[in-house]
């Protein structure tokens, strides 16, 4: 019987692109005051492309190379502090809320994520989710090289809440790495398909997979339900 529900947090609970866009606004208006540009609209433009075209690892040097602006290393550094410590812009989905607010009927919720702090922690405030969860853990904390795949994240929460692997199911959205652990542990693990979803790849080995898939969040509560 499944008691207590994990949920991982980007593209599972809101749209992770309208973090990134929100991001690449914050980075736009300092460049805009660092150059000549007359509008951090045409360095937002610039961004954006790079981004949505596929670019997702040089955005930044790819994007002023673009604008025509001078590039290093120490300028690349200061544009990726202001990505990540940025309050960011962001709403929860209406479905994500009233699927919280259905489970918290009747399921312990946790909250498990990786990702770079304080990002994760300020897109949590944004978002206003703290109150949601018993437990919230994120994974930097307990070191980078905790990140999932590692079950250490997982194994926290479970000594957090003091319960067991069977009566936990963990939703995710990235097949390549968010199940390997949960599925080790003997959790349930259920993939979230969000539309709009940054990864799309299959599960790259034996044990990678989820259990179950579901297109809408809206469908977990009555998914739950049969468990």
């Amino acid at each position: 019987m499944i008691t207590t529900v994990i949920f991982d947090l980007d593209d599972t609970l809101y749209d992770e692109i309208d973090y990134c866009r929100s991001g690449f606004h914050a980075v736009s208006r300092v460049l805009a005051r660092l150059s000549n540009l007359s509008c951090t609209a045409d360095a937002f433009a610039c961004l954006w492309k790079q981004f949505t075209a596929g670019n997702h690892t040089a955005t930044f040097n790819a994007a002023l190379d673009e604008l025509g602006l001078a590039c290093d290393d120490a300028l690349i550094a200061q544009l990726v502090e202001v990505y990540r410590s940025h309050r960011p812009e962001l709403t929860l989905p209406s479905e994500s809320r009233l699927a919280l607010d259905t489970l918290k009927k009747s399921y312990r919720l946790a909250l498990l994520t990786d990702g770079y702090l304080p990002a994760q922690r300020l897109k949590v405030l944004a978002l206003g989710l703290e109150s949601d969860f018993e437990a919230i853990v994120y994974t930097e904390e307990l070191g980078r090289t905790c990140w999932k795949p590692s079950p250490v994240g997982f194994e926290t929460l479970i000594k957090q809440l003091n319960v067991t692997p069977e009566t936990m199911a963990y939703v995710a959205d990235n097949e390549t790495k968010d199940f390997v652990a949960p599925n080790a542990l003997g959790m349930l693990t259920i993939q979230l398909r969000r539309p709009a979803r940054l990864h799309t790849g299959a599960a790259p080995r034996q044990g990678a997979a989820p259990r179950l898939r579901l297109d809408k969040i809206a469908e977990l509560p009555t998914l739950l339900d049969r468990y």
